[in-house]
């Protein structure tokens, strides 16, 4: 028997029954600009006619995972992930750094909005494999997220929620 079994008292049978309580878990749906709130608005761009090299530096002396590609306005051209690097890697091997990232970004680019919920940015880059997100406002490059921020967001939610239940049970 473990040692913080204690058997029922008389006292115990006394007490009324358990009372039951309506826990209301946050109706918050939470959204990009959440997340740009607390990890901050800046974004890394390159420009088209800038070589691979440059791209490839850029990364990782900022430790990302991709860039922005816009035009002399900063409107949004295209992206440039390290999966685009990779696949033009193995397509050009020893004749792809020199490459400019024009030829070999992305210019089908998902973007979405600072009002657009997580969970359908999530479902969007699930759906569509990939990790990285501009956000748009008003035609205007507002942000990135990435899709470990969507999760890192959603799993310190899920963690608050079950504090304030433990609490609730608890008392």
């Amino acid at each position: 028997m473990p040692t913080s079994y204690q058997a029922p008292m008389r006292q115990d049978r006394e007490q009324p029954g358990s009372k039951s309580q309506t826990v209301t878990v946050g109706d918050h749906h939470a959204n990009v600009s959440e997340i740009l709130d607390s990890k901050g608005r800046e974004v890394f761009s390159i420009r088209p006619d800038e070589t691979l090299g440059q791209a490839v530096k850029e990364l990782r002396d900022r430790r990302i995972g991709a860039l922005t590609v816009t035009d002399g306005e900063g409107g949004l051209v295209g992206i440039l992930s390290e999966r685009d690097i990779v696949r033009k890697l193995a397509e050009t091997p020893g004749q792809t750094l020199p490459q400019q990232v024009g030829d070999v970004m992305t210019t089908s680019v998902e973007t979405c909005a600072p009002e657009e919920a997580l969970v359908t940015v999530l479902k969007r880059m699930t759906n569509g494999r990939f990790r990285h997100m501009p956000v748009m406002d008003n035609e205007k490059l507002v942000g990135m997220v990435t899709i470990g921020d969507v999760i890192n967001h959603r799993l310190t939610e899920v963690e608050h929620e079950a504090l304030h239940l433990k609490q609730l049970i608890t008392g």
